[in-house]
């Protein structure tokens, strides 16, 4: 099920508890032939490992472990750093996104929604350098967040045409390519130096999620087009939309945002060391 000589890529890596009440690693690694070999770390296993070695990225090699077929899982005593991954774009690429991406504001023509975003990203301009835009599915790397509504902003502008058609202005396209994830500047706490992304148990006391403090940000100013698309950008209620986009009778400006998002999320799945 492993070779020893094998070098792995970490995909995915989490510390979770047992019933017991012991900690206890799981670890999704990829092989090169991209087939995926699932681990469990017992807590004595984790007091001895130094967790940068589970950055998304890294190149590791398997040096103990036996294979648990019933559970399709390795449970892995041992392990070796064979090449480390970046945790994330360098402090240079994250200041030309983040003013790239405030100059876009400044270009709006709205003038409140211009002012209200520039003093935010402003008022948050370190936390949102840095922040990752997920735990773990897309862009979950230090500078992540600003790689996302990046690539946000460039796929609305390609289609702002359609903005058109209908009851929006492409000043609020644009903001709400910004402002959908923002509540991950907050959600999450990312560690600088090994890259391992938490969640910020605060802001989960006061949040639901990330969508609901986007939404109620945009509505309490009085931006409501805004606020509508942030609040169906999960499309679906299950997967954390407050509007789900199955319902009927919808304004048509409202699937716009998710498909945006869903294009970037797609794109970005790949760790920080392949963009």
């Amino acid at each position: 099920m492993f070779d020893t000589e094998t070098i792995y890529e970490v995909v995915i890596f989490s510390i979770g508890e047992t019933k017991a009440g012991s900690k206890m690693g799981k670890l999704q690694l990829k092989s090169p032939d991209d087939t995926l070999l699932n681990c469990i770390l017992w807590e004595e296993t984790l007091n001895r490992i130094d967790e940068k070695i589970f950055r998304t990225g890294n190149k590791l090699r398997i040096v103990s472990a036996t294979c648990n077929e019933k559970y399709n899982n390795c449970l892995v005593s041992a392990l070796e750093l064979v090449e480390e991954a970046k945790t994330g774009i360098d402090e240079k690429e994250q200041e030309q996104l983040y003013c790239k991406i405030l100059n876009c504001v400044n270009n709006f023509t709205n003038e409140k929604l211009k002012t209200f975003i520039s003093e935010f990203l402003n008022e948050h301009k370190e936390k949102i350098k840095v922040a990752p835009a997920a735990k773990l599915m897309h862009h979950n790397y230090i500078g992540g967040l600003l790689v996302h509504i990046d690539e946000c902003l460039e796929l609305a502008k390609n289609i702002t045409g359609f903005a058109k058609k209908l009851t929006i202005s492409e000043d609020e396209i644009y903001a709400a390519c910004i402002l959908h994830d923002i509540g991950k500047v907050f959600e999450y706490i990312i560690n600088p130096e090994t890259g391992l992304i938490e969640y910020n148990e605060e802001f989960r006391k006061d949040w639901i999620t990330h969508s609901q403090y986007g939404y109620s940000l945009c509505m309490n100013m009085g931006f409501k087009n805004i606020a509508k698309m942030i609040a169906a950008h999960h499309s679906r209620a299950e997967w954390g939309a407050i509007i789900d986009l199955g319902e009927k009778s919808l304004d048509s400006y409202l699937y716009l945002l998710h498909h945006i998002d869903d294009l970037s999320a797609k794109f970005g799945r790949i760790n920080i060391s392949l963009i």
